[in-house]
């Protein structure tokens, strides 16, 4: 399959101008109080990032035949989640890093007291919007959409994957332990992605475990492909401070298993993805193309 025809580089570009729109409005405006956070809450959000957890939102409601009014909702409520996790992940505690999405990174910007509640606001938000409008005919898998959104993100999803990596800091992981932790800190949200779209439709129970299957492996294959590339690209064109991980002596597939072996086992995990969706027909066709875009991207 060509990555980036010209039909999925519309749909793709449709989707993310839609998050971009919808996020601008669900964010409270930058004037009302506390003006400083509202602005700070805007920068960290807007105008950056590829969007790819909102995308696979968008495809796997495809799959379920969900409304997009809806899958925007859900989308929005993933991507406050993500910004709120790269704010914290940014600041001098933590990864203490000074570039994100081509800019300045919030601490610096602004200040890290100012970073830390950002981070705090554009969470709560994210389940403000899930729970007080509807994105789900049925109450209960509402309430199961919010559970999986609070469980990705939390001790034992990100947060946790995050843990793990600072306590790996200047250790050599198996290639196992490395799973484990990016299954937490990268996979957890890239799964409850994929779960929400389809819950904003209806699936029958083999089709959403079909849809987990692929979410599991897109998950794994994100961060090897962001090992290689931070290994590979420059700051320039990552957009964040390339090589970082490296310096810091942080686990990485590279370092676990070399650039060679990474690349063939992000390849391995997109036959996997493809394989999860053989059955699903052409309504997964975006999803397909998004484990394509995944994998063989360059930035």
């Amino acid at each position: 399959m060509k990555i980036l025809d010209s039909e999925f580089q519309a749909w793709m570009g449709g989707v993310q101008a839609r998050m971009e729109t919808a996020l601008a409005r669900l964010l409270p405006a930058a004037h009302v109080a506390p003006a400083r956070l509202h602005e700070a809450m805007r920068y960290a959000t807007l105008e950056g990032g590829k969007r790819v957890r909102p995308l696979l939102t968008f495809a796997a409601g495809e799959v379920s035949g969900a409304a997009p009014e809806r899958l925007e909702l859900a989308a929005a409520a993933v991507e406050l989640i993500h910004a709120y996790s790269l704010v914290h992940d940014d600041l001098p505690c933590m990864d203490d890093d000074t570039l994100r999405r081509g800019k300045p990174t919030v601490h610096v910007e602004y200040d890290e007291a100012t970073a830390l509640l950002v981070g705090d606001a554009l969470q709560s938000l994210a389940f403000q919007l899930i729970s007080e409008h509807r994105i789900s005919d049925d109450p209960r898998t509402q309430l199961e959409m919010v559970k999986t959104l609070a469980a990705a993100a939390g001790s034992r999803g990100m947060a946790g994957g995050q843990q793990i990596d600072l306590e790996a800091t200047g250790k050599a992981l198996s290639l196992p332990e490395l799973e484990f932790m990016h299954i937490h800190k990268t996979g957890a949200l890239i799964r409850a992605a994929v779960t929400l779209g389809a819950g904003c439709g209806a699936l029958e129970q083999d089709q959403k475990q079909r849809l987990d299957r692929y979410a599991k492996a897109m998950g794994l294959a994100f961060q090897v492909v962001d090992d290689v590339l931070d290994h590979d690209a420059s700051t320039a064109t990552l957009g964040k401070t390339a090589g970082k991980d490296s310096r810091q002596g942080k686990p990485t597939y590279v370092s676990a298993i070399g650039v060679a072996r990474a690349r063939e086992l992000a390849e391995d995990l997109r036959g996997e993805a493809h394989a999860a969706l053989a059955d699903l027909g052409a309504r997964a066709r975006h999803l397909a193309e998004l484990a394509d875009f995944i994998v063989l991207r360059k930035f």
